[in-house]
């Protein structure tokens, strides 16, 4: 969900082809109401879902306010690092705030999935949270083909995005919330596309979260 609303050159940000939301303080609003808050259940689950472990280097790709990238820090201790960007500046003005009342070594940046501004095989681990589905069908295929060139050999993909909650009564008050787009979004189209960029043992299933479903891949060790 951290791209939305706008497209082409986001406001004080870079020239993309998706959406940008630039309402970021709201932002954290809505997702505190989907219980995706910072250090909340749903992104400790990712972070171990993902594999992220003491020593990792971690990508946080569209990462918003820093929430979820937040939470991957404690994750990886002292011994490692983690990166956030987003397309938004008014997103990465507010991550950083948090991490500066956090006392965080985090590193947020603004910057686009299909151009990332890393060197090959930098990354032990890439997540994203309710984002991939805001690209257009050829900036997802060409972001993961980024997300495969920052992959050290042996890496890890995983990708959290907006499944339909079962519960019809809850669907309801979803659709309310983010739309009749994002209920329309099926997350079982981007496996192939994962393995068209060279990803690995891509799997894909549900989470804990009513709103979430994974897909993960891994770059193949050398």
């Amino acid at each position: 969900m951290h791209k939305l609303h706008s497209t082409g050159r986001a406001a004080s940000g870079p020239e993309t082809a998706g959406r940008t939301i630039h309402w970021a303080r709201r932002y954290d609003v809505l997702a505190g109401l989907l219980g995706l808050g910072v250090n909340r259940p749903n992104s400790r689950m990712i972070v171990e879902m993902a594999g992220i472990k003491p020593g990792d280097k971690v990508l946080d790709v569209a990462c918003g306010t820093g929430s979820l990238t937040l939470t991957a820090e404690k994750a990886v201790g002292k011994s490692g690092s983690v990166h956030g960007i987003d397309a938004s500046a008014e997103m990465i003005e507010v991550a950083r705030k948090k991490a500066q009342r956090r006392g965080s070594s985090t590193v947020f940046e603004v910057g686009l999935v299909e151009k990332l501004g890393y060197p090959d095989a930098t990354f032990d681990v890439v997540i994203s949270r309710l984002a991939i589905h805001h690209l257009p069908g050829d900036l997802k295929r060409q972001g993961f083909r980024e997300i495969w060139r920052v992959l050290r050999p042996g890496g890890r993909l995983f990708v959290a995005d907006f499944r339909v909650p079962n519960n019809p009564v809850l669907a309801h008050v979803t659709s309310a919330l983010v739309g009749p787009t994002m209920m329309a979004y099926d997350i079982s189209a981007i496996p192939p596309i994962l393995a068209e960029a060279g990803f690995v043992d891509v799997a894909s299933g549900p989470t804990r979260s009513a709103f979430l479903a994974f897909v993960s891949g891994r770059k193949l060790a050398s």
